[in-house]
């Protein structure tokens, strides 16, 4: 199975893919790891998103896009054009799930990572959406177990 995991901020979506086999975890590489929305407000822009994402899930073979959730209201509200980005992704023709950060650090939290981050291979900028990703794979391993 391969997860990518999303942090939108604003107008970028961050990625991070992990794959996951018989319970092991890799870090492929991939060719983009952020992406922009320039113009929110463009049906064009979003067509363009659309499509672009799209052939990144295509090329990489991704099963499963996880979307860290943000908030509606309040002081730290997600804009309306990252409601638009988020769309755009679900849209894709890939199953979808939006986690809420707190689920996520309840996953990472109860099965720590083996290895150091850096040792991953990743960008400092793409920890949240790799601890998306890997929070998403340990929900699908320990759904039938009880203590979870």
């Amino acid at each position: 199975m391969r997860v990518i995991g999303v942090e939108i901020k604003g107008a970028e979506a961050v990625f991070c893919l992990l794959g996951m086999e018989d319970g092991l975890f890799a870090v492929p590489s991939m060719r983009q790891l952020s992406m922009t929305m320039p113009k929110l407000e463009s049906t064009e822009s979003i067509r363009s998103f659309h499509f672009a994402f799209g052939k990144l899930m295509e090329d990489y073979h991704v099963d499963h896009i996880v979307i860290i959730d943000r908030p509606q209201k309040g002081k730290f509200a997600g804009s309306g054009g990252s409601f638009k980005m988020e769309a755009a992704m679900q849209l894709v023709g890939v199953d979808a799930t939006v986690m809420h950060p707190t689920q996520i650090k309840e996953w990472v939290k109860r099965n720590p990572v083996q290895a150091g981050f850096d040792e991953l291979g990743l960008k400092k900028f793409q920890k949240v959406a790799f601890d998306a990703a890997y929070a998403y794979c340990q929900s699908t391993l320990h759904t039938n177990d009880e203590e979870y």
